[in-house]
């Protein structure tokens, strides 16, 4: 049976209960929003790589299309000079020299080929990717906007929790209330029923003092059961 003390006391617990799963609700926003703003930081990094590698491939070609320019230039002195050359073995000299010249244009025309193909195929990836890790950061942005209203209204359920323990706490005897408030700080939740001869706290078996006690009805001391184990407030249930 229930003392009035404790119906009291378990009214405040049932009140700090919802107070403190609040408190924990709302102290856990903040990580929340980290981790989605990880996720964000994330996709923008995929997109940012993407657009690098494409930036370097542009780069590359840019480089290919001034060798090949600088290439050209100097096949073209070589040929002005070998129009000009009267002696033989210097015509032949200078014609290697345009072949050798002319295959080096060969080969830097045939990397800028490659060069351009593999840009049509970053541009390709890049908007696709583009186009998906945008649409992820567009859910994401969401969500955090979704987690800052919920931590509004958690900070407004939180204020009228906290007053509805501010009223329970009234009607409780002073000493119970610093029985209750000891306990509570330690473990939750600091009021247990007993059960056959077992504690609902640590469930460990109570001693026959203590069983006595809770079967005990009234509260002419005022004293509240605890548990001789986890030092719970305890009472009778039976069921």
């Amino acid at each position: 049976m229930l003392t009035p003390t404790l119906e009291k006391l378990l009214v405040l617990q049932d009140r700090d209960t919802k107070r403190l799963g609040l408190e924990a609700q709302l102290k856990a926003v903040p990580g929340e929003v980290a981790l989605v703003e990880k996720k964000i930081a994330t996709e923008k990094g995929a997109i940012e790589a993407a657009k690098f590698e494409l930036m370097t491939l542009e780069s590359k070609k840019k480089l290919i299309e001034t060798e090949i320019g600088s290439t050209e230039t100097k096949l073209g002195k070589y040929k002005t000079q070998q129009v000009q050359v009267r002696k033989n073995d210097e015509f032949k000299a200078l014609g290697l020299e345009i072949e050798h010249t002319e295959a080096a244009i060969a080969v830097l025309e045939g990397q800028e080929l490659e060069v351009m193909y593999s840009i049509d195929e970053a541009k390709k990836k890049f908007a696709e990717a583009e186009a998906v890790l945008k649409q992820n950061i567009s859910g994401h942005e969401a969500r955090i906007r979704t987690l800052r209203e919920r931590e509004t209204n958690l900070g407004g359920e939180l204020k009228a929790a906290q007053g509805e323990v501010v009223i329970a706490r009234e009607p409780v005897e002073e000493r119970a209330l610093r029985v209750y408030d000891r306990i509570a700080a330690r473990q939750q939740p600091a009021c247990v029923p007993v059960r056959g001869n077992t504690c609902g706290g640590c469930h460990l078996k109570v001693s026959a003092e203590v069983e006595s006690a809770v079967r005990g009805k009234g509260d002419a001391t005022g004293a509240l059961p605890t548990c001789d184990q986890c030092g719970r407030i305890v009472w009778w249930d039976h069921a």
